[in-house]
Order: structure tokens, then sequence, then C-alpha cells
């Protein structure tokens, strides 16, 4: 539940469309619901303007399911993270809205229409081994209101295919860059634009990346003074990031 459906339930109670127990029941689950297994935290949206996410990697279909049909039963929009197909199919037996986005591995399902963003969010990755994080990251900055545009497979090796799309990369408001094997891309971008770049370290490459930690590395060693780095295949609290520099 977030700030305008608070307030739209207390407006309900002034104009007497709603009585007092009614809405005793609506807020009975703030701050959390308890599942036993999970604790909801339903009120993570009025601190924070997000609403919890689940992360689905290390769950059981079971629980993501239930965890998801109450987020949905709490009105708001909901996203399950790092999902394969058999916790879809578990989720879409919950509720039959669901939606799946294979690349990105995310199950979303959207109920209320978020504050738009000022502006468009630019997602780019190096290659498209790195798509399954770029989506992450498109999918859940589209879920929170925001304008988005992928650019994909533009890594420094041709870095003809980047510089053939300054256009969309000037024209962001904030740019999200994901990048594996030496994590380069970031600091090319940055020296590109003038928004803010939050550069996402892939877990792809051959054996010396480490499983992206040459790339973080990288990233965070960059030249470039309008890069900030988020963690190892991270596409999620990148679009977090960059949707709150979107709606400011």
């Amino acid at each position: 539940m977030d700030r305008s459906q608070i307030e739209a339930l207390l407006n309900e109670v002034r104009s007497g469309s709603a009585t007092v127990a009614d809405a005793l029941e609506r807020l009975r689950d703030l701050p959390f619901e308890d599942l036993g297994f999970a604790k909801l935290d339903h009120h993570r949206a009025l601190r924070t303007g997000m609403p919890e996410v689940i992360f689905a990697g290390s769950k059981t279909p079971a629980q993501v399911a239930t965890i998801f049909a109450h987020m949905v039963k709490a009105g708001g929009n909901v996203l399950a993270t790092r999902a394969s197909r058999e916790i879809f199919e578990a989720v879409l037996a919950a509720e039959s809205r669901a939606e799946f986005h294979e690349t990105a591995r995310a199950i979303t399902l959207k109920q209320t229409e978020p504050e738009k963003g000022k502006g468009t969010v630019g997602v780019v990755c190096a290659g498209t081994s790195d798509l399954p994080v770029a989506e992450e990251a498109a999918v859940t900055a589209r879920l929170m209101g925001n304008m988005v545009e992928l650019v994909a497979d533009v890594g420094v090796a041709g870095i003809h295919r980047l510089l053939a799309a300054q256009h969309t990369l000037k024209s962001a408001r904030v740019l999200i860059v994901c990048a594996g094997m030496e994590g380069a891309l970031p600091t090319v971008v940055g020296g590109l634009v003038h928004s803010p770049v939050i550069a996402v370290p892939t877990s792809v490459g051959y054996g010396a990346s480490l499983g992206g930690v040459a790339a973080l590395l990288g990233m965070l060693n960059t030249c470039a003074p309008n890069v900030s780095v988020v963690n190892i295949d991270n596409g999620f609290g990148a679009a977090c990031i960059a949707s709150l520099i979107n709606h400011l």
C-alpha cells in the first residue's frame, strides 16, 4: 500500500463511503503480514517510495506463489526477480494475470499506474550475453513508472555500434550500462553523456573475468566522474536507483 492508496482510504472514511471498521480491516496487515516463512513488508512503499519485491532465487515455487498472491491482494504492483518458468507456472496457478518476462527472468503484475518518471531511462548492454541483466533492469524500471529505451550489443569491441546510438544515449535522463568481460563500456558511455551512469558488472566472460569481479573492479576504477557502480548482475538494484533519480 502506497501513499496514494492511504490518502484515498482516508478520504473514503471522511466522505462516509467507507467506515472506520472497513479502514481498519484494509490496514490490518500494515506494517507487515506474517506468513510464517516470510514477513511481507507492505509498509515499504510508504517509507521508500518503492514496494517490496520478491527475490525468487532459492525460494520454492510454492513459496513464491504464496508471497505473490498475498502481495497482489495488498493492491499494488508486484515484481518477482530471478524466477524460472517452473516458478512462473506456480504463480500463474495462483494469479492468472501474472506475466513472465523470460529473458529478464522476472514475473510482473501491474495493478496500479505508478507516478511517471520525468524522462527516459536508457538501458545499455555490451553484448547479447548481458541481456538477462539488462532486461531485468528494463522490466523493473518500466514497472516503476519509467519510459525505458534498451540499446543492446554495443560493446567496446565494436565501438562504432555504440557511437551510432549516441542520440538515444544523450537523450536519456539516466543510463544503466551492463557489461561483463573487462567492464569498459560504462566508462566510454560516461565520457559521451552528461547524465548519471549506473554501471552493472555482469558475470560474463572467460576465466580471468572471475565471475564478474574483473568487470566490477574495472567499473569501480572508472575515470568517468558521472559513473556509479552496483553489485554484479544487479539489474534490479540499478533500476531502483535510476527510477529514484528519474522521479526527482
